[in-house]
């Protein structure tokens, strides 16, 4: 399975929206971005990326809420590898490979077996797999010793022990080629009727044409608005020249880059405070004590942020409760947080032989 490790790291992407992040795989053919219904949810556009794509808001086109499946668009003249949709039924003990982001964490891959080829849970016969299926990897593809998709990364059972889910190929084959009807166009399935509804069938209201049941890119189906504190948040993010669609990680998250720094902001609504932290170079491995004497001198200087040491990881960050989060306030202490950010990372590097973060190799 190491080719298909390597063959799958160029086609998977990562999906994030205001709510969460999720798994998607690319299908070349059908230019396409396979994931579950529950990963996009009421959004009708999320950020994707990968290897061959370059972060991007990309328009939701497919829904499916009752086999979980929906499909996005992928941008325009992008070359990467093909990968085969299988046509076999799986069987009970057959190797297969679970690929995703878990936790947010860039691509990993689990390996296991089928334990139960059909196990039939509200309708729909799907695979049941003792590979581990972790929160972020929902939308994945799930591969056997072949390289081929047979299925999509679904659900788990809570509190189970390698109790996961996937929707066979079966349903995906169906789901695409009753799509490509309509390519380009959004469209949704009827989880009554099954039948494929457009969008333009039902702008003036929310049935299915066919049964009268609720369809799902009806009226729940507005872009993310952010509000409050959140509306500051963006509207600063946009100040600095970023997309604040783009930075929006999942639910009151963001992340942004200034130069070598990355820039977290997060807004904690229960405990009704915003933090803002950059994490920066290391700390070297000799005259760490003048590094130390510099980084508190700076804190008796600095007014919006300050400089902390978390193990090797040097962070310069703010917090404020959302009280004190006013418009005019928080443009300071987040400007000041990514003009400082990009400057300090480059200075400490090389004024006190501090260590550059480690990359993600699939970041």
């Amino acid at each position: 399975m190491k080719q298909a490790i390597e063959l799958y790291r160029d086609v998977i992407v990562q999906i994030a929206t205001p709510r969460g992040s999720g798994t998607g795989f690319c299908i070349k053919e059908q230019h396409l971005v396979i994931t579950n219904y529950h990963v996009v949810a009421e959004n009708a556009e999320v950020v994707i990326s990968g290897k061959y794509i370059p972060q991007h808001l990309a328009k939701v086109l497919f829904k499916d809420p009752a086999h979980d499946l929906a499909f996005i668009e992928l941008p325009p003249q992008l070359d990467f590898p093909s990968v085969r949709i299988s046509q076999e039924n799986m069987k009970e003990g057959e190797p297969i490979m679970a690929i995703g982001h878990p936790f947010g964490l860039k691509y990993t891959a689990t390996q296991g077996i089928v334990s139960k080829a059909q196990r039939l849970h509200n309708h729909i016969n799907y695979v049941q797999i003792d590979a581990a299926i972790n929160p972020g990897n929902s939308g994945g593809p799930l591969v056997n010793e072949k390289g081929e998709v047979v299925g999509v990364n679904t659900f788990i059972i809570q509190g189970g022990e390698s109790l996961g889910f996937a929707l066979p190929a079966v349903y995906l084959h169906e789901a695409l080629n009753d799509y490509q009807k309509n390519y380009g166009e959004r469209v949704a399935r009827c989880a009554a009727c099954a039948n494929m509804v457009l969008q333009t069938e039902i702008e003036n209201n929310k049935y299915c044409p066919h049964c009268g049941s609720e369809v799902a890119f009806a009226e729940e189906e507005l872009n993310y608005k952010p509000l409050g504190k959140t509306q500051i948040i963006e509207d600063i993010i946009e100040d600095l020249g970023h997309n604040a669609k783009l930075a929006r990680r999942e639910y009151n998250l963001w992340q942004i880059k200034e130069g070598s720094a990355s820039i977290v902001i997060a807004y904690y609504e229960k405990m009704r405070y915003i933090m803002g932290e950059a994490h920066l170079c290391k700390l070297p491995r000799q005259n760490i004590g003048k590094l130390y004497e510099f980084l508190l001198r700076e804190n008796y200087n600095l007014d919006e942020v300050s400089f902390c040491i978390d193990k090797k990881d040097i962070i310069l960050s703010f917090i404020v409760y959302e009280s004190h989060f006013m418009k005019k306030t928080a443009t300071k202490m987040i400007k000041t947080l990514a003009e400082k950010a990009d400057y300090y990372d480059d200075f400490l590097v090389d004024n006190y032989g501090a260590l550059w973060r480690e990359q993600d190799e699939d970041a």
